[in-house]
């Protein structure tokens, strides 16, 4: 169905009409140029609103030639878009990724505090961390182990992890 446009706008009649004759069709054409259903979907809504926003100014055309037109610009625009936020989107992810020779030094050096500080922790409290953060054993699960009670365990720990956040933070 092919209509000459010169000088006309359209009633709300005409353009439904247009709109029930042509959208599948520019949606299909979208969909296999893209192979997205949902994006095809989308440009062919917005093809039909740029449609009916420019309508007083069309001037000669083909009634489908000219959504199809619309339709390919619309969907080379989109895809540039989306070209630009990937490739933004890769970048700041390999930033966040890569690590500088100073964070790499620095980690170095809080784990060699961390071994010293875990090294001086008296024997029962080192125990007791070890089997909690290394071993994932729970609080009653350890007091079972080391045959001490749940609050004894719950009194290592909680010395244990205030000498190792004194001794790390102050190296």
């Amino acid at each position: 169905m092919t209509q000459n446009l010169s000088n006309i706008t359209l009633t709300r009649e005409e353009f439904k009409n247009i709109f029930d004759t042509h959208f599948n069709g520019v949606r299909n054409y979208i969909y296999y140029r893209s192979g997205d259903q949902d994006l095809a979907t989308d440009v062919a809504q917005e093809t039909f609103m740029r449609l009916w926003e420019k309508m007083p100014k069309l001037v000669n055309g083909n009634m489908k030639a000219l959504l199809y037109k619309i339709a390919g610009d619309i969907l080379i625009s989109h895809l540039r878009k989306h070209k630009v936020a990937t490739k933004y989107r890769s970048r700041v992810v390999e930033e966040e990724l890569s690590e500088s020779p100073y964070d790499l030094m620095r980690y170095k050096e809080l784990l060699q505090n961390y071994e010293k500080a875990l090294e001086c922790l008296p024997e029962k409290q080192r125990k007791v961390f070890l089997l909690s953060r290394m071993e994932g054993m729970k609080y009653f699960e350890i007091a079972d182990n080391v045959g001490i009670s749940l609050k004894a365990v719950e009194k290592r720990m909680k010395n244990a992890l205030d000498y190792l956040k004194l001794a790390i933070s102050n190296s």
